[in-house]
């Protein structure tokens, strides 16, 4: 059976994704000893953040391409379910990590989990969080409260008019999540992971870079 040429774009375009996502899981699961006891919750909660993380890069260096992918598939169903993912995993990464230190007895302070001099990667993390979260309530602000051309055109929707710096403010988070976890994360202190990390970074600074400039002169 032939297979088109669209199928196979879909297909590759697939893989593409599955491996970004999956390839530091498989990483992260192959350096974990699963012990049934206080510890584990210590050895679950870092593979959120790198979910999280690998998700929110294909957003962004998707964006560039947009309209190619659009031809492929629909690519604003992929970007709300895929948001859902990422929106469990920030929950979910400082959630599981307050409740493996409450199990263990020493509370929630995430800041013994890191070495000292490093705190301040801890508040990096708070910092990304709080934007993240801000971006997802600003979102569903911002369709909750009607149609994007009506809002702009009475000026009474902040979140619409203001949206694309938002959406900056948001790929700033996604950077300062790349410092904290390269400085702090477990499986990204060498190896493999950490040089594809690095590339992450590099390419969506390329990406932010190129999606801002083509904004920008489309306003022109």
């Amino acid at each position: 059976m032939k297979i088109s040429k669209r199928t196979s774009v879909r297909l590759v375009l697939l893989i593409t994704a599955l491996g970004v996502v999956f390839y530091p899981v498989f990483v992260w699961f192959g350096g974990v000893i699963f012990a049934w006891d206080k510890t584990l919750l210590f050895d679950i909660f870092p593979v959120f953040g790198l979910i999280a993380f690998s998700i929110m890069w294909l957003h962004i260096i998707s964006a560039p391409f947009k309209k190619i992918l659009e031809r492929y598939f629909n690519f604003e169903k992929f970007l709300s379910i895929s948001s859902v993912v990422v929106l469990v995993s920030i929950i979910s990464h400082p959630l599981f990590m307050v409740i493996a230190f409450w199990a263990r007895g020493v509370g929630g302070n995430a800041f013994s989990y890191v070495s000292v001099g490093k705190e301040y990667l801890v508040w990096i993390a708070i910092t990304a969080w709080i934007i993240f979260i801000g971006y997802d309530i600003a979102k569903r602000f911002r369709r909750l409260l009607g149609e994007p051309r009506k809002m702009i055109a009475g000026g009474r929707n902040f979140f619409v008019r203001y949206w694309q710096t938002i959406k900056l403010v948001s790929t700033l988070g996604f950077f300062l999540i790349l410092i904290h976890s390269l400085g702090i994360g477990r499986d990204l202190q060498g190896g493999t992971l950490q040089y594809v990390w690095i590339f992450y970074g590099t390419s969506a600074a390329i990406a932010t870079f190129y999606t801002y400039v083509e904004l920008c002169s489309d306003q022109d």
